[in-house]
């Protein structure tokens, strides 16, 4: 749905998530992008992290783990992680121990940008198109995240016929649901899995933010019922 000719130069950015589910120093968010598994999370400066959602150690999830400050634990021996270059830096079994040094987190680019958290699934990745900054206007609210099963240009091409038009920025399309404004953006997390993340002009608790939100719903239905 991209048109921006310039893009297909640049690394792909996808919208795993609203940049206010992840909390610095604290929770891990489960994510997903063209099938790769992910861990989302912040340091405890805020600064945001997309790592596979395996330890290199035992391929446990990380997501069943805790952040500890600017570290990563795994749940299942401990060992943790530092933000950032995703090194081991500590094996609690084994305090004395150095960590070895060939033991990393596979990470992946992340930028915070319109209100979401953006990952380039290549790990050279550090820094966002410009683009994405336009994604969502400021002064917009985030409606819901739609989970769809179906795949991700069969969601594009429903909301075309919809009369929603694709943004330069990034995988957003503009239209509306029920007359009210609405920006969409597509996430292709998995084979027959597509997330759509709902902003709108409409504010929190309004009657057109619920209509928005019945719209959606139909919206889900009627793309499940034609794949």
């Amino acid at each position: 749905m991209n048109t921006d000719p310039a893009s297909h130069d640049m690394p792909r950015w996808h919208p795993v998530a609203p940049s206010a589910d992840l909390r610095p120093g604290a929770n891990i968010v489960a994510g997903f992008a063209e099938g790769q598994e992910l861990a989302l999370w912040r340091s405890a400066d805020g600064a945001a992290q997309t790592w596979d959602n395996r330890c290199p150690h035992r391929s446990v999830r990380f997501t069943l783990g805790q952040v500890i400050e600017d570290r990563l634990a795994c749940a299942y021996h401990g060992w943790q992680y530092a933000a950032g270059n995703g090194q081991c830096v500590s094996i609690p079994a084994h305090p004395a121990m150095q960590a070895p040094r060939n033991v990393c987190a596979k990470v992946f680019g992340a930028v915070d940008a319109a209100g979401m958290l953006w990952v380039n699934l290549a790990q050279d990745a550090s820094a966002a198109p410009p683009s994405l900054a336009d994604a969502v206007p400021t002064g917009w609210h985030f409606c819901r995240t739609l989970t769809l099963r179906a795949d991700a240009q069969a969601v594009r091409d429903a909301l075309a016929q919809r009369g929603f038009a694709a943004d330069a920025a990034a995988d957003a399309v503009r239209g509306a649901l029920e007359e009210v404004r609405t920006i969409a953006l597509v996430l292709d997390a998995q084979p027959q899995l597509t997330f759509v993340h709902l902003w709108t002009e409409a504010s929190p608790g309004s009657g057109a933010m619920k209509t928005l939100h019945a719209a959606a719903r139909n919206l889900r239905s009627a793309i499940e019922v034609q794949g």
